[in-house]
């Protein structure tokens, strides 16, 4: 069930009205039922996957937590809950890669090495759910919230609907905090509720009127077939298009969990801020997927010694997040290669800190002033777009030919000349876009300048509100992309 899709838009409100009118103290069951139901309309199977995470963290939880408890079994319950979650993450999503890869290279050395091809399928949103009921096992090690003991709260953390499949990847000390006390939770709030409406429905912009409509040139120029015909400026307005519709793809998802869950009283993490107004591939990660890069900064880089322990252990320690993140994203090696990019990248950029420092005071370079931050601004985001490249190749090789016809041939005329409407989308698709993207900057602009306009929006005259909320829908319903036969487009980081 996409956000994207009839069926949702059905989902949703029923589940809204029945949760406003039944008693407060069962509303938590509710929302559980909802979200299994949720869950299992992509396939019933994959609940049980979801279920069995939950149980064994849950039981992990109930061990660390025990009052008596000895440092030895609370260690053994935070290993085997790494170990069996990372297990069944490891065989539904990383098995045939590991052993198909194992088998080619073999296969060099002249290793006959058959490998069994289960080809199995890949359960929507595992490595998601799973990263959160890992940090919640954590969590209680740490000592940072208490044992959850109420299986079916603990049930609601793990499956809750809005941002199960996609995320954010939520902290138990935020959203299962909430939802102990989701009881207290003010509903008929027409302020929430109105706030919730308006982030939702400019996710959906995101999503349909930007993410999908770049989609079909994207797709055209990346197409497995016919790839190698596209060249030069072609390939680099794809990539350049790309990094705009991966970012509303995934940034509008996430907007419309977010609107979701605040309709209902809950509040989630923001998953990202400006990301494309960042002034280094460093600041780009502190204002991309924040929930994936704070969690593998919390749960995997500190641990490993962070920076605590020297400078070449600190660059072996980012080097190792950073391919883990490239894995995290698909089981395939450009993915990896893309991690491994933005890994090798980080660690230039800390090296080479001090000789730039050195160079721009010697050439009395000033580092405040506008021109110098736009110029961060524009070679971050060419550098990000470079790698997002391999990112959204069907391979390494598919990625390095269209890096080779981009940088090898210059024609500029087709900027002009009418070609780029034989992509997919003619001029009044390329008006819709354009003027959607400067809508999408104006926004962000604000946003990074911390001016609230959610905020500034609820402070208007109720009939300016419901206008700009009918004319917003009306954009959407309008200017919206389906997919093909008005078939929901399915979100990108649904397959991870």
């Amino acid at each position: 069930m996409l956000f994207n899709s009839l069926s949702f838009l059905i989902f949703f409100p029923i589940v809204l009205l029945i949760y406003f009118i039944i008693p407060r103290k069962i509303r938590y069951i509710w929302l559980l039922i909802a979200s299994y139901y949720f869950y299992m309309s992509w396939n019933a199977k994959y609940a049980l996957l979801l279920l069995g995470s939950t149980l064994i963290t849950y039981v992990a939880g109930l061990v660390i937590g025990y009052q008596g408890q000895k440092a030895t079994c609370k260690k053994l319950a935070v290993a085997g809950s790494l170990i069996l979650n990372f297990g069944i993450l490891f065989f539904f999503k990383y098995f045939d890669f590991a052993f198909s890869s194992i088998e080619k290279v073999l296969g060099k050395f002249g290793v006959v090495f058959e490998t069994p091809q289960l080809d199995i399928l890949l359960p929507v949103g595992i490595s998601f759910y799973i990263f959160q009921a890992v940090g919640y096992t954590i969590d209680v090690y740490r000592g940072k919230i208490d044992a959850e003991k109420n299986v079916l709260r603990y049930a609601l953390f793990v499956s809750f609907f809005p941002q199960l499949v996609a995320g954010p990847i939520e902290r138990s000390t935020n959203l299962l905090s909430q939802l102990r006390n989701v009881d207290k939770i003010k509903l008929w709030d027409a302020k929430q509720i109105q706030q919730g409406a308006v982030v939702m429905l400019y996710g959906y912009f995101m999503k349909m009127i930007l993410a999908d409509r770049i989609a079909t040139l994207v797709d055209m120029v990346y197409d497995p077939m016919n790839y190698t015909q596209y060249e030069g400026f072609t390939v680099l307005i794809a990539a350049m298009l790309f990094s705009v519709q991966i970012y509303c793809d995934f940034a509008g998802y996430t907007h419309i969990a977010i609107g979701a869950a605040k309709i209902m009283g809950f509040s989630l993490m923001d998953n990202f801020h400006t990301p494309y107004l960042a002034v280094s591939v460093k600041d780009f990660w502190d204002r991309w997927h924040i929930s994936l890069t704070t969690w593998f900064k919390d749960y995997l880089y500190f641990p490993l010694g962070g920076s605590r322990k020297g400078k070449i252990r600190k660059y072996i320690n980012i080097f190792i997040v950073f391919l883990l993140s490239g894995l995290w994203h698909g089981a395939a090696w450009h993915y990896v290669v893309w991690g491994v990019l933005h890994g090798v990248v980080r660690i230039v950029g800390e090296l080479t800190l001090g000789i730039r420092e050195k160079l721009y005071t010697a050439l009395h370079f000033k580092r405040d002033t506008f021109a110098t931050k736009m110029w961060q601004v524009v070679f971050t985001f060419g550098l990000v777009t470079a790698l997002w490249m391999f990112f959204r190749g069907e391979s390494v090789h598919q990625t390095l030919v269209l890096m080779k016809n981009m940088v090898t041939v210059y024609n500029p005329w087709v900027l002009t000349d009418g070609s780029l409407f034989t992509l997919g989308l003619d001029a009044k698709e390329w008006n819709v876009m354009l003027v959607s993207l400067l809508i999408l900057m104006i926004i962000d602009m604000s946003k990074y300048k911390k001016i609230d306009l959610v905020a500034v929006f609820m402070k208007q005259n109720l009939w300016f509100r419901w206008g700009f909320f009918y004319l917003g829908i009306m954009a959407v319903v309008l200017f919206g992309v389906y997919g093909p036969q008005y078939n929901a487009a399915q979100f990108i980081y649904f397959q991870f």
